[in-house]
């Protein structure tokens, strides 16, 4: 009996032996993976970016998600896609954000051609003239005096859109209309929070009040009007476009002096023009044509430059006046195409006024009296008056 139970409790522990030899030889358990975070890409870019584009624009942040094994989603997949191929194309502009750097570079380049300018017209050919004596001298007096009149308010209007700023949104700035009560209020510390939150959630794609706007670069309220310009790397009022010859913004504070720039270029450009054709007619005749070689050729070089400048220039003229008459920018052109009606298209007098105030003695020169910079606010780039039948749409 004894016998029996000790082989009993032998057999026991040799199946209790092989099971642990068993679990010893199966295979480990596969390891966990856990699969690298997912991007998320920004959105598409708005109107206003797509303008930025084409006027400088740089290619915008990507952002990754903290969490790790989220998968992507069927739109999260789409937006990747959608954005790689627009980073492909903002790569291309990327460069041209170092234009920036040019800086002076491009204010000696245009003093330059205008240093060039003034010895063909004044030394070399119609300051000689006044020497001559009878019409000659007469005709010769008054292209003088025309060229300079003209080269003094182009100098005047080109470093008046130089050194102006093109305006700036103030710190802290909120929209101020209460429509309860129909006038301006401050809003209150909760109201404000309310918009800024409801505008963060439209900068990601929700929707929210079209009164004003939010920038993700500058991490403001945008007021009416106002876009954010890559290459300056700020938020700019009522902003027309970046331009390099300037080494500026054109906005709501310098864009009237900019308009005069285009204007009396064009005049000076087309009066150096015509006083020079007899010279440059005169090159392909037979007849023979006194002064120095470098004086021939500089001659010859100022024709031509300023016949290029004169055509680009009255292009680009008949542009701005058609924005001027219809109160719009060339970034508000490009986002209203499929918009037959704009809400600030006051009338072409009221849209002039805009632009260059009421006072007729200032229309000319690079300055507002003060007359108009007090009892216009749209001088400011801030408040600007809107159609009463338009009042709901978008800015």
């Amino acid at each position: 009996m004894g016998n029996q139970a000790r082989a009993h409790a032998g057999e026991k522990k040799q199946n209790a032996a092989n099971s642990t030899s068993d679990l010893l030889l199966l295979p480990p358990p596969p390891p966990i993976f856990n699969p690298p975070p997912t991007p998320i890409h920004d959105p598409l870019p708005t109107a206003e970016e797509a303008v930025e584009v084409l006027v400088l624009a740089s290619r915008p942040p990507c952002r990754y998600t903290e969490a790790a094994g989220a998968a992507p989603t069927a739109a999260g997949r789409g937006d990747m896609h959608r954005s790689a191929g627009v980073a492909m194309a903002w790569n291309v502009f990327r460069f041209c954000t170092a234009l920036r750097g040019l800086g002076s570079i491009m204010i000696l380049l245009v003093l330059a051609i205008v240093g060039v300018t003034y010895y063909a017209v004044v030394l070399c050919n119609y300051g000689p003239a006044l020497l001559v004596g009878g019409s000659s001298t007469l005709a010769a007096l008054a292209v003088l005096l025309l060229f300079h009149f003209l080269l003094a308010m182009l100098l005047w209007s080109y470093f008046s859109v130089v050194f102006t700023h093109p305006g700036s949104v103030p710190p802290n700035w909120n929209l101020d209309f209460d429509e309860e009560r129909g006038e301006t209020a401050p809003l209150s510390s909760s109201e404000y929070s309310s918009q800024m939150n409801s505008q963060q959630s439209m900068a990601v794609g929700d929707t929210g009040n079209p009164r004003v706007r939010y920038c993700r670069k500058c991490n403001q309220l945008k007021p009416p009007r106002c876009h954010h310009c890559s290459v300056c790397g700020r938020c700019i009022l009522k902003m027309d476009h970046h331009c390099v010859w300037v080494v500026n913004c054109v906005g709501a504070l310098n864009y009237k002096y900019f308009l005069l720039f285009l204007f009396y270029t064009f005049l000076e450009t087309t009066l150096v023009t015509l006083s020079l054709l007899p010279h440059f007619i005169s090159f392909f005749s037979d007849v023979d044509i006194p002064g120095s070689p470098a004086a021939l050729a500089t001659t010859f070089l100022t024709f031509v430059l300023n016949l290029a400048f004169s055509l680009s220039v009255l292009g680009f003229m008949i542009m701005h006046v058609s924005l001027v008459s219809a109160n719009t920018t060339t970034i508000e052109a490009y986002e209203k195409k499929t918009s037959p009606r704009w809400m600030y298209d006051l009338g072409r007098k009221k849209n002039f006024a805009q632009v260059f105030g009421n006072d007729k003695k200032y229309w000319f020169i690079p300055a507002y009296s003060e007359e108009d910079l007090r009892r216009m606010p749209a001088l400011q780039g801030l408040d600007y008056p809107v159609r009463s039948d338009l009042d709901g749409q978008e800015l």
